[in-house]
């Protein structure tokens, strides 16, 4: 149960962090462009890699690790997991894996956004 409330209280860090972060960069430079989104993304990809980097070196205890990156991180950007899956798998030599996960994720993403607003559309 510990662990549980210790993902769910990163997450909602996580959540709110990203919406004031986002909300942030995005009224200071005011385009149709995702900057928000962006600068969230891709912080989060750094910061993930400081997480699992410290974790790997035996640096951080497995609860930080769940806070920090199942609570906090998936509440900030689902992107950066992504990201370190995809860093894994390229690390591990799985090159076929990695781009079939990385061209997957984005092209059926895509495509089940796009269905699920045709879906909603229909009916």
């Amino acid at each position: 149960m510990r662990i549980i409330l210790l993902i769910g209280i990163g997450s909602f860090l996580g959540g709110i962090s990203r919406f004031l972060l986002t909300t942030f960069v995005q009224n200071k430079w005011m385009s149709s462009f995702p900057y928000g989104t962006f600068v969230v993304n891709i912080l989060g990809c750094f910061l993930i890699g400081i997480i699992y980097a410290l974790s790997d070196k035996g640096s951080m205890h497995i609860e930080w690790r769940l806070f920090l990156a199942t609570g906090f991180m998936g509440g900030f950007t689902t992107f950066s997991s992504f990201s370190n899956e995809t860093v894994s798998m390229i690390t591990d030599g799985q090159f076929t894996y990695a781009f079939t996960y990385v061209a997957g994720s984005i092209l059926l993403g895509v495509a089940a956004t796009f269905a699920g607003i045709y879906l909603v559309k229909l009916f």
